[in-house]
């Protein structure tokens, strides 16, 4: 299974993986789902929202038991993230019929679409719309960078746009959601733990910042005349360092939009994505209050009108405690539990159903990047991990 995904979007120059949501690539990894559900004589279906779902058992049933992640990328994405837990949830399928089990409950692998957002913005989109945490309208105003709504790109990948919105149907047969997860993180390589269990996921959110100044030649205006918003924007991004520094968080950006983008331009418009995550809800909206108020005092400072737009926020993510318990038990009591600072959609399904997140270690600690890795021992005891949980949960 491995070997059948390690092709697709996967770029010659950088080595990282393209998979954006309703493109080419994502329909290659959305048809090798479904090859891999048909293989196994599961039930196969699409929901409302473009999230795929391979069913042992009989989906109608409720109480049900699901597995799964994503397969989508961020651009230059490592193999790892998301496509770990899709093949390792058919794996831990494969490995319970061997050992013939009778299960009790009804099983489900599920591709949830759109998870990293990398497309239109959003991060969790179909696990966002399943739970109704996106509306219809919402979502349909989402727009990529060259402009595509979602809704058209839903549509020309053969998908009702009109369709999509809140399926709390669908989530009330689930009993419960277990998602196997890479580490995005070293705190496992730290322990020599090849499988840990999420306690929480920290708050975290996405501001847009909108730095507007006036564009001028970059050879003739005197340095004193300039309305620059790039200086502003520097300034901005090395407050946000300073600021989550200093409160224990971490704060980045790593998204930039430049008008009119020329070589010998000052620019117009410097628009920047601020990435931000704590521990605690307090800590995080003093971390995004002191760089907001340092941007806006440089701003006035160099001339620039500063816009911010709060486009993304999820608040802290307990996993129920019974749910986690269980797993420890299963588990054999002797497995760490830890958070992490990155949002997944067994987060978003958790205001909705009782979730619960497996990690497999990450040796490199390195994500959302090609380096990202992990050992082929690691995956097969994640699989092995996530099959005596699927076994405590359905089959007993």
């Amino acid at each position: 299974m491995w070997a059948d995904l390690a092709g697709i979007g996967r770029s010659a120059e950088s080595g990282g993986y393209r998979r954006y949501a309703w493109t080419a690539a994502d329909a290659e990894c959305r048809a090798w789902f479904r090859e891999q559900a048909e293989a196994r004589g599961l039930v196969y279906e699409v929901d409302r929202n473009g999230n795929q779902w391979a069913w042992l058992g009989d989906p109608a049933a409720g109480d049900a038991v699901v597995t799964g992640s994503h397969l989508d990328s961020v651009p230059d994405g490592g193999a790892f993230d998301g496509p770990l837990g899709v093949v390792s949830s058919f794996a831990a399928l494969d490995e319970l019929r061997s050992r013939g089990v009778t299960f009790n409950r009804p099983v489900a692998v599920a591709n949830f679409g759109d998870e990293e957002g990398a497309r239109f913005g959003l991060a969790c989109t179909g696990s966002r719309l399943t739970a109704g945490q996106l509306t219809r309208e919402a979502a349909h105003a989402l727009r990529d960078a060259d402009g595509v709504r979602l809704a058209q790109a839903m549509e020309a990948a053969g998908h009702d746009p009109d369709a999509i919105g809140s399926d709390l149907e669908r989530l009330g047969r689930i009993g419960a959601f277990v998602e196997l997860h890479i580490e995005q993180g070293r705190a496992l390589d730290l322990t020599r733990d090849r499988v840990g269990i999420a306690s929480a996921i920290w708050p975290h959110g996405r501001w847009r910042f909108d730095f507007r100044g006036e564009a001028n030649h970059a050879g003739t205006t005197r340095l004193a005349d300039r309305r620059d918003p790039m200086l502003t924007y520097a300034e901005t991004v090395l407050a946000a360092r300073r600021e989550a520094e200093l409160a224990g968080a971490v704060a980045t950006f790593g998204k930039v939009a430049v008008e009119p983008n020329g070589v010998n331009a000052i620019p117009s418009l410097v628009r920047g994505w601020l990435d931000s995550r704590a521990a605690d809800q307090d800590v995080l909206d003093t971390v995004v209050a002191a760089v907001e108020a340092a941007a806006r005092e440089r701003a006035q400072r160099d001339g620039v009108d500063l816009d911010v737009v709060r486009e993304s926020f999820t608040p802290v993510v307990e996993f129920e405690h019974a749910l986690r318990d269980e797993l420890g038990k299963i588990l054999g009591g002797a497995v760490p539990v830890l958070g992490t600072g990155a949002g997944h959609d067994a987060g978003i399904l958790s205001g909705s159903i009782p979730t619960a997140m497996l990690f497999v270690r990450n040796p490199t600690g390195v994500s959302h990047s090609p380096a990202e890795f992990a050992a082929e021992d690691d995956c097969a005891a994640g699989v092995l991990a996530l099959a005596d949980v699927l076994e405590g949960l359905a089959c007993r």
